[in-house]
């Protein structure tokens, strides 16, 4: 008889183990779905919001750094985290549409097209996206247009030579092994980064132009 309820007993814990099992498997299945359906139906929102989400990291990190190293006063400008964040925001869908639009125009991943890639990323995309960094956010400053032009030709050729030393080899990564629906989301994981070197170059004034003395 107890060898009988010894043989119940340990059927049912046995049968406890796999519903805890099943459970578990459930939740990640249903952990997994969810992060499918946001990488497929919902990707252009969560390129939207990432993009904006990194883009506000990068300045708060920018601002950190400038109190450390005296350029700036203790304490941080809202406004300009906030324009910042649009400005990321507005950027989500144009890489977004990007990088569908290349893989429909060249849809392999041989070392010949990643090459080609690459080249339209920084010839065609990457002054495109300089320039719809600039001008929102000085426009969004209070700058006019001619103003917003001039800090924007002062400051793209540093930009744009920074963009060809960090990006060819991280989109050779990109083109060469991930799949499209991960393409901005890498991008946005590397422009974290690249976003503090952006903002700062934004708000850094331009050096003051010696007055010679009579």
């Amino acid at each position: 008889m107890r060898r009988l309820i010894n043989f119940f007993l340990g059927k049912r814990a046995a049968l406890k183990n796999v519903e805890a099992v099943i459970k578990s498997e459930t939740k990640v299945t249903e952990k997994g779905g969810l992060w499918n359906r946001i990488m497929t139906k919902h990707l252009l929102l969560f390129n939207t919001i990432s993009s904006g989400g990194l883009m506000m990291f990068g300045d708060i990190a920018a601002q950190t750094i400038e109190q450390k190293i005296g350029e700036k006063d203790e304490g941080f400008d809202l406004k300009r985290i906030a324009r910042m964040t649009i400005v990321g925001t507005l950027q989500g869908p144009m890489h977004h549409y990007f990088y569908g639009w290349v893989d429909r125009i060249m849809p392999k991943n041989d070392g010949r097209t990643v090459f080609k890639k690459i080249m339209l990323d920084q010839f065609v995309a990457s002054p495109i996206f300089i320039a719809s960094y600039f001008y929102p956010a000085c426009l969004m400053e209070g700058l006019t247009l001619d103003e917003s032009h001039e800090e924007v030709q002062s400051k793209f050729f540093t930009v744009y030579k920074a963009d060809w030393l960090i990006w060819p080899p991280c989109q050779f990564i990109n083109f060469y092994f991930l799949p499209l629906r991960y393409r901005v989301l890498y991008i946005n994981g590397i422009t974290t980064l690249y976003n503090i070197f952006l903002c700062y170059i934004k708000h850094k004034e331009a050096p003051k132009p010696e007055t010679v003395s009579s």
